[in-house]
C-alpha cells in the first residue's frame, strides 16, 4: 500500500509540474486549437511523463530494496541489525524473582554470526544471547545457562519491568518479545518497511544474476535459448491463428450464413481463457512443442477473427456504394475499399492477440516444457530465486514490448490512413 501511495503522489506531482511548468512555458496554443478532444490520431505519448513513469518505478524498487544505485536518504528505513538487548524478569516457581539481560545480534540474512559472550552475572537467572538474522524470529531459551530449569517452575513474569501472560506481547528497542504459549520469550527484530530480499531483490541483484545465466545458462540451456524457445513458440501460434482468423473473419462479416454458423462458436470460445484449455490440449496433443503451438494458436484465433470481422462490419456503407457508382467489381471493393478499411481494426486485434500469446506461452511452459522463459521462472520459483523469477518476467515484458512497437510501426508504414476519414 505504502509504495503505491507514493507512486500516486510521484503521479499527481509530475503532472501538474510538467503540465503546468514545463508545457505551459513551451505550448503553442494556436495548434492546441485545431485538436478535438477524443480524437486518438492527436493524442500522442508525452514523452516526459513516459520517462518519469519508468525512473519513478526503478526508485521506488530501489528504495524498498536497500539498493546501492540509489543515496541511503532515498532509502525507506529497513530492518534493524545491530546489538540490543531487553530484561526478562524471572520467577523460580516460589514467588522469588530475578532479573536476566538479554543480549540479541542481529545481522544480515545471508552471514553467520555466533552470539556474543555475555557475563552471566549474580543470581540465579543468567544473562543470555543469542545471534539472529533480519527479518526472522528466534526464541529466547531463558533457562539454558540458569540452575533453575522451566521444568522446576521457572517461568518469565515481566519483559523490560512489564508484566507479560502467555501469547502477550511487549515493545521493546528494537523490536517486540512476544510469549509463546508455553511462556518463552520470542524476539522479533524491527523489520522497517523495505523488502526482504527473498520476496523482492534489488535491481542490482537482478542485474548480476541476468550477467550471470547470460554467460552460464540455466539448467543446459542459455539465457537466449530460453527466450528463443518461447518466441518462437508464440510467433509459429500467432501466425497460424491470424492465418485461419483473419479470413474467418472476413467471412464473418461479409456472409450472413458464415455470420449464423461461426458466432455462436466464436462468442462461445471467446470468453473462455486459454489457460482452461491447457489440460485439454496436453491430453490430445502431449506436452510436446504441437500441444503449446496449438495453445498459442487458439489463443490468437478468436481475437484475429473478431477484429477481422469488425474491421468489416466497420466499413463506411458510403464509400461501398461510391465504389459501385464507379463500376468496380465486388472483387476491387474487396481489394480496395474493405481491406483497406478494415487492416487498423486487424492491427489492433493482432496486438491484443501478440501480448494473449505471451502470457498463454509462459503459463503454457509453467506445466510442462524443459526450454522457454515461463520454465525458468517455474524452476527459479520451487528454490525460492525470487531474482531469476523477476529477471523473467522484465525480459517476458521487454520482449513483448518490443514486439508491440515493431507492430506499431508496421501499422503506420502499412496503413497511413488510419485515424483519417
Amino acid at each position: 500500500m505504502i509504495p503505491f501511495l507514493i507512486y500516486v503522489a510521484i503521479f499527481v506531482v509530475a503532472y501538474f509540474g510538467v503540465k503546468l511548468v514545463v508545457q505551459k512555458a513551451t505550448s503553442d496554443y494556436t495548434s492546441l486549437k485545431t485538436v478535438t478532444f477524443g480524437d486518438e490520431s492527436a493524442v500522442t505519448p508525452n514523452r516526459i511523463a513516459s520517462v518519469i513513469s519508468v525512473v519513478t518505478i526503478f526508485v521506488l524498487w530501489g528504495s524498498f530494496t536497500g539498493s546501492a544505485l540509489l543515496p541511503s536518504f532515498l532509502h525507506m528505513p529497513g530492518p534493524f541489525m545491530g546489538t540490543t538487548n531487553f530484561e526478562l524478569t524471572i520467577d523460580d516457581g516460589t514467588g522469588a524473582t530475578d532479573t536476566s539481560t538479554v543480549t540479541v545480534l542481529v545481522h544480515e540474512r545471508e552471514a553467520k554470526e555466533d552470539a556474543p559472550e555475555v557475563d552471566a552475572g549474580d543470581g540465579f537467572a543468567a544473562n543470555d544471547s543469542i545471534a539472529m538474522a533480519a527479518w526472522r524470529s528466534q526464541l529466547v531459551l531463558f533457562d539454558r545457562n540458569d540452575e533453575i530449569k522451566k521444568s522446576d517452575g521457572a517461568k518469565v513474569v515481566a519483559v523490560n519491568g512489564t508484566a507479560v501472560q502467555p501469547g502477550a506481547s511487549v515493545d521493546v528497542q528494537d523490536g517486540v518479545v512476544t510469549m509463546t504459549d508455553k511462556g518463552t520469550p520470542n524476539f522479533i527484530p524491527a523489520a522497517g518497511i523495505q523488502m526482504e530480499p527473498l520476496y523482492l531483490p534489488s535491481p542490482e541483484a537482478v542485474w548480476t544474476r541476468m550477467l550471470k545465466i547470460s554467460k552460464e545458462g540455466f539448467r543446459n540451456t542459455s539465457l537466449y535459448g530460453h527466450l528463443g524457445y518461447s518466441l518462437f513458440r508464440v510467433i509459429v501460434g500467432f501466425l497460424i491463428g491470424a492465418i485461419v482468423g483473419i479470413p474467418l473473419g472476413y467471412a464473418m462479416g461479409l456472409s450472413d450464413w458464415f455470420r449464423g454458423w461461426f458466432d455462436p462458436i466464436v462468442e462461445f470460445m471467446r470468453p473462455v481463457p486459454p489457460l482452461a484449455l491447457i489440460p485439454l490440449v496436453i491430453i490430445w496433443a502431449g506436452i510436446g512443442e504441437t500441444g503449446k503451438i496449438i495453445l498459442l494458436f487458439l489463443a490468437a484465433l478468436w481475437i484475429m477473427a473478431i477484429a477481422a470481422r469488425a474491421g468489416v462490419s466497420g466499413v463506411s456503407i458510403t464509400k461501398v456504394h461510391a465504389a459501385y457508382s464507379l463500376g468496380a467489381s465486388k472483387w476491387q471493393i474487396m481489394r480496395h475499399v474493405i481491406i483497406p478499411n478494415s487492416l487498423p481494426d486487424i492491427f489492433t486485434g493482432a496486438r491484443v492477440a501478440m501480448g494473449v500469446c505471451w502470457g498463454t506461452v509462459v503459463a503454457a511452459e509453467l506445466v510442462a516444457a524443459s526450454q522457454g522463459a515461463g520454465m525458468m521462472i517455474m524452476v527459479a520459483s520451487k528454490f525460492t530465486l525470487t531474482d531469476i523469477v523477476i529477471m523473467g518476467i522484465i525480459l517476458i515484458g521487454v520482449i513483448g514490448f518490443c514486439i508491440d512497437m515493431l507492430m506499431r510501426w508496421a501499422e503506420n508504414k502499412l496503413v497511413p490512413w488510419k485515424g483519417r476519414s
